[in-house]
C-alpha cells in the first residue's frame, strides 16, 4: 500500500519535471540562449513519466478482508477476469483493467419496526400472514458474508446491488413462506424456534446459490396486529383470572383439609383416651377379682389348716374362746383349787 503511494507520488513529480524541462527549454530559447540536449532530456524526463505512472497504475494492493474483480477491456477477456485478486499486491493490465473491490468480512442486515434500528429508516418489519389469517410483523437481522470463491459471479448478477436486490429481497420471501405454515400461537409460542430454523435452513441455501455465505439468522421479535393483540391480552387477563379463582378454591380447599385433620385428629384422641380408660377399668376389676379370688382361696386354706389344727389339738379352740373373752388380759393367774368364774365350754366332744 505505501509503495503504491509512494509510486504515485513519484509519478506526480515526473510530470511536473517535464514541464519545468520544457518550460527551461522555452525560456532559454527565448533568450537566444538554447541548452544543448534539452529535448533529449524532456524525452528522457517524459518517458520516465510515463513508466512512474504505468506502474503506480498497474499495481494494486487488496487488503487481508478483500477481494478484487478485475473488469477488463482486454480483447478475449469477456469483460471481466475469472478468477477474482487475492489480498496483497496485484498487477493488471493499465487502462484496461479496473479493480472493484468486495469486502468478505460478516455484514448485518436488520429489518425492524423501530425507525431506529433497521437499516432502511422508518417501519422495515416484515408483514406475513399465518396459516390462520392473522397478520404478524417479523423483526429480523441477518448476518451474512460474501463467498470468496464466488464473489466474481455476485459481481456478474448483482454487483453493488447484493444487499438491497439479494439478501433483502430473499429473507422476506422465506419469512413469509415460513410463517404461513404455522397458525398464530405456534409463531409466538411452542412452534417458534422451529420457525426459526425452517427460515434459517431455507435461507441459507437460497443465499449459497447466489455467492453469499449465511451466518447466521436472528428472528428479533414478533408484533401482532392491535386487534389480536387485544384479543391475547383480554385472553390472558382471563387465564390470570381462572388461576386466581383457581388458587382461592385450593386454598380454601387446603384449610378445609387442614380442619378436617384437625377434627379427625381430636375424635382419634378421644377415641384413644375412652379406650384407655375402658382398658383401665377392665384391668382394675381383673385385678379387683383376682385378689378376691386369692383371698377366698387364701381364707379357705387357712380354714382347712385350722380345720386340721382343731381335729389334732382341740385345745387351740379353747385358747381363741379365752382371746375372745379378753383381748386384753395377757396373763390371769387363779389358785389351783379356784373353780372357774365361767364355766369353760367342752369342745372335746364331737
Amino acid at each position: 500500500m505505501a509503495l503504491i503511494a509512494l509510486l504515485r507520488a513519484l509519478a506526480g513529480f515526473s510530470w511536473l519535471a517535464v514541464i519545468g524541462v520544457i518550460g527551461l527549454l522555452v525560456a532559454r530559447a527565448a533568450r537566444n540562449n538554447p541548452m544543448r540536449g534539452g529535448w533529449t532530456m524532456v524525452l528522457g524526463t517524459l518517458i520516465a513519466a510515463v513508466l512512474l505512472n504505468t506502474l503506480s497504475l498497474g499495481l494494486v494492493f487488496i487488503e487481508p478482508n478483500e477481494r478484487g474483480v478485475v473488469v477488463s477491456a482486454v480483447p478475449g477477456a469477456q469483460g471481466v477476469r475469472q478468477e477474482a485478486l487475492q489480498p496483497g499486491l496485484n498487477w493488471i493490465v493499465p487502462f484496461f483493467d479496473r479493480v472493484v473491490t468486495y469486502s468478505i468480512s460478516r455484514q448485518t442486515y436488520t429489518m425492524s419496526i423501530s425507525p431506529e434500528e433497521g437499516a432502511i429508516r422508518g417501519d422495515d418489519s416484515v408483514e406475513a400472514r399465518t396459516a390462520d389469517g392473522q397478520v404478524v410483523y417479523v423483526d429480523a437481522s441477518i448476518i451474512f458474508a460474501i463467498n470468496p470463491a464466488r464473489v466474481v459471479d455476485l459481481h456478474i448478477d448483482w454487483q453493488n446491488t447484493y444487499v438491497d436486490g439479494l439478501v433483502r429481497t430473499l429473507t422476506r420471501g422465506v419469512i413469509r413462506n415460513a410463517v404461513s405454515t404455522f397458525g398464530i400461537e405456534e409463531v409466538y409460542s411452542v412452534e417458534r424456534l422451529t420457525l426459526t430454523n425452517n427460515i434459517r435452513t431455507e435461507l441459507e441455501g437460497k443465499l449459497a446459490n447466489e455467492g453469499l455465505i449465511l451466518v447466521d439468522f436472528v428472528l428479533r421479535n414478533i408484533a401482532f396486529s392491535d386487534e389480536y393483540a387485544a384479543s391475547v391480552e383480554a385472553k390472558q387477563v382471563a387465564e390470570q383470572l381462572a388461576q386466581q379463582a383457581a388458587f382461592v378454591v385450593e386454598q380454601r380447599r387446603q384449610e378445609a383439609e387442614q380442619a378436617r385433620q384437625v377434627a379427625q385428629g381430636s375424635a382419634d384422641a378421644a377415641v384413644i383416651a375412652a379406650q384407655g380408660a375402658a382398658d383401665a377399668l377392665i384391668i382394675r376389676a381383673q385385678a379387683e377379682a383376682e385378689a378376691r379370688i386369692i383371698q377366698a382361696e387364701a381364707e379357705a386354706e387357712a380354714l382347712r389348716l385350722l380345720g386340721e389344727a382343731l381335729a389334732e389339738f382341740p385345745q387351740v379352740l379353747q385358747l381363741q374362746y379365752i382371746e375372745k373373752l379378753s383381748p386384753n388380759i395377757t396373763v390371769m393367774l387363779l389358785p389351783n383349787d379356784n373353780p372357774f368364774i365361767i364355766p369353760l365350754p367342752d369342745f372335746s366332744t364331737p
